[in-house]
């Protein structure tokens, strides 16, 4: 028993060490992004039971995972990227585990190729706790562990409760998610390749199909319910067919530009990244972390001595690997789904995790006979790997902070909305959230409660469903009606708020009342064109209960953002003083705009209250910092020419000084 604790304290450090540096230092500062937003909500408010149903369209077998955890864990961020640590940590130690069955006299080999799952460079949706660790990585582990156990079972004196145990496993990692349905076949090349080696051809093909018969089984009955539920089933998702109009050329275009991206790329793909600004702090913090990391794993050296692996051995480990890759594609290739590094696109590597790393020690094993250039080519790969999700750590890092600008701004400006408003906007300056990831945490804000199957509110982006089913037309009184899980959305463009945020600058209200169809005139045509479908009084100015995203973000520091987003506020009920006063108080304590457009209200209270000569030479201190202010600048004024009828003749010369009529 004491053995068997040092043998297994020592690995459990090591994955311990490697999970937390790779997922674990930027924990606290990361949150929801994607699909975790509407998850989070459902959980909130209609409670986990309601995954079962929302699942039925789409992946009926992720609704049960999703019931599970969301029963146990509270939809709070830290919550869920603890979580995600703790399954990273176990995908890796299970894999340990599984290939120890695969490879029992190659512990070294069983070792590496955790190793490299567990920091595999070519998934970055770590992050996105909330939806992957449901929707991937807890089928993953089940698959992981499906193979350990039918490993275990070969070498047993009793092998059914090991049998029984990787059927079900197997079950459980395959029908959830169609990502790994090409990934049964490589349990059956495992087999063939590493079990029974010393048998001839015959022999082995014979009890390889002997071996594999029951788990061909289970994946025949998957084969044919997925071909059911997508074709002739209550499936609702993004379009799945076989590529028909996919040629050879392009066929093989795809195929190597997989092989080339999970075999090599991946692997120096840090490097890529950081190189474009090598001395930013994130680059620096990133080559010192790797720099670190490769230092540290040389205390743990000893776990990776052993002899060197047979040529034969190193080619069936790249033979299996390369299979495994592209059996691992499969399924997004059927789908005609991109594979694409450092987006949402990736998340379809985690089916070619093992293969890749097959592939990558199979290749070490081959090229370097030297054990000590091996190992340190191994530790390399690990500390790069490392690197690379402390990387894209720092960029869910970055969105979260962003998103918490976002929803404070928003709550700030809309501290309640009359129901079944559409907030319309052209595209959120952030990365991992679409339009239908903001409608969860708008409703979040706006909606103490939700009557099924009734949602009170939506978020739309114009540039992306204007003309489609969802948004048909900017023309008034159209109706704006789509399916959010189990619960519907209606309204119409006649009950729209149209909203901006620019990557620089303040979140505001656009508000055709003020000419910003005008002001603002350089944006997309999507953006402007619904600008006169904006009718800010459908926000609530006077609510007892103020909208506050306090519930998953903390307040951040009153800066500029926050005096310019009241002052709009107050500007809308008409208490021009309080936007006078807002405005000292911002510039009193130093703060001043990114975007000069949102000088423009304080012009316009200024003139309003009197101020003629403070509105001048405001508008004089714009135009002198940026002379394509002009437009904003003499719209407003003709805004003020408009409302000062006694100044009118002041007023009109003064847009001339200010170059308004050229």
């Amino acid at each position: 028993m004491q053995i068997l604790r040092a043998k297994l304290s020592r690995p459990i450090v090591l994955f311990s060490f490697i999970t937390i540096l790779g997922y674990g230092l930027l924990l606290p500062f990361t949150g929801f992004y994607w699909d975790d937003w509407p998850f989070a909500w459902i959980t909130e408010f209609l409670g986990p039971s309601e995954f079962i149903p929302a699942f039925m369209p789409f992946r009926p077998f992720l609704g049960p995972i999703f019931y599970a955890t969301t029963s146990l864990i509270p939809s709070i961020p830290l919550y869920w990227q603890t979580f995600a640590l703790i399954i990273r940590f176990l995908i890796g130690f299970s894999a340990w585990w599984t290939f120890s069955q695969i490879f029992p006299t190659r512990p070294r080999i069983a070792l590496t190729i955790a190793l490299l799952i567990t920091v595999f460079p070519g998934y970055s949706q770590h992050w996105v706790a909330y939806t992957h660790i449901n929707q991937e990585l807890i089928p993953f582990l089940f698959y992981t562990l499906s193979f350990g156990f039918t490993f275990k079972a070969l070498r047993a004196a009793r092998p059914f409760p090991y049998f029984i145990l990787a059927i079900l496993l197997q079950i459980c990692g395959i029908f959830p998610t169609e990502y790994f349905f090409g990934l049964e076949g490589m349990r059956v090349l495992i087999i063939f390749f590493f079990h029974k080696m010393d048998e001839n051809f015959i022999l082995r093909v014979r009890s390889t199909l002997k071996i594999w018969l029951p788990y061909l089984l289970i994946w025949i009955l998957n084969a044919l319910w997925l071909i059911y539920y997508y074709k002739f089933g209550p499936y609702n998702s993004y379009e799945v067919s076989v590529a028909k109009d996919v040629t050879n050329a392009n066929l093989l275009l795809e195929t190597a530009d997989t092989l080339w991206k999970v075999c090599f790329y991946i692997w120096g793909q840090v490097l890529v990244l950081i190189s474009s600004n090598i001395f930013s702090p994130t680059s620096l913090l990133t080559l010192v972390l790797i720099f670190l990391t490769f230092i540290s794993l040389i205390f743990f050296i000893h776990l990776f001595d052993g002899e060197t692996s047979h040529r034969n051995f190193s080619l069936s480990l790249i033979f299996v690997g390369l299979v495994g890759i592209l059996l691992g594609r499969l399924p997004s290739l059927a789908a005609e789904l991109p594979f694409r590094l450092q987006s949402s696109y990736d998340r379809f590597s985690i089916s070619m995790m093992i293969g890749g790393s097959f592939f990558t020690i199979g290749l070490i094993e081959l090229l370097f006979q030297n054990s000590k250039i091996r190992i340190f080519s191994l530790l390399a790969l690990v500390a790069l790997g490392v690197g690379q999700q402390f990387f894209n750590a720092n960029i869910f890092r970055r969105d979260w902070e962003q998103q918490r600008k976002i929803y404070w701004e928003l709550s700030w400006r809309i501290p309640a909305l009359k129901p079944n408003t559409v907030l319309l906007t052209n595209q959120m300056p952030i990365d991992y959230e679409t339009d239908l990831s903001f409608t969860a945490p708008v409703n979040w804000l706006y909606a103490s409660k939700i009557t099924p199957p009734s949602l009170p509110y939506a978020l739309l982006y114009t540039e992306k469903r204007l003309g489609g089913p969802t948004l048909p037309s900017l023309a008034r009184d159209t109706s704006i009606s789509f399916a959010y899980r189990t619960l519907n959305f209606n309204g119409s463009t006649s009950q729209a708020v149209v909203i901006y945020m620019p990557a620089n600058g303040c979140l505001r209200v656009l508000d055709p009342s003020r000419g910003d169809a005008e002001i603002y005139a350089n944006l997309p045509d999507s953006l402007t064109n619904a600008i006169p479908l904006s009718d800010p009084s459908l926000i609530i100015t006077d609510s007892t209960k103020s909208a506050s995203p306090r519930f998953l973000l903390d307040e951040p520091k009153h800066t500029w953002c926050y005096y310019f987003t009241k002052a709009e506020l107050a500007f809308q009920v008409g208490d021009l003083e309080k936007v006078i006063a807002l405005e000292k108080q911002a510039t009193s304590s130093g703060y001043a705009p990114e975007d000069l457009n949102e000088w423009l209200i304080f012009i316009e209270a200024q003139a309003l209250t009197g101020e003629m000569e403070t509105a001048k030479k405001l508008s004089k201190k714009i135009l002198d910092e940026d002379v394509k202010m002009r437009r904003g600048v003499c719209v407003t004024w003709k805004q003020i020419q408009t409302r000062v009828q006694k100044d009118a003749s002041m007023i009109a010369s003064l847009r001339s000084t200010l170059g308004c009529n050229q």
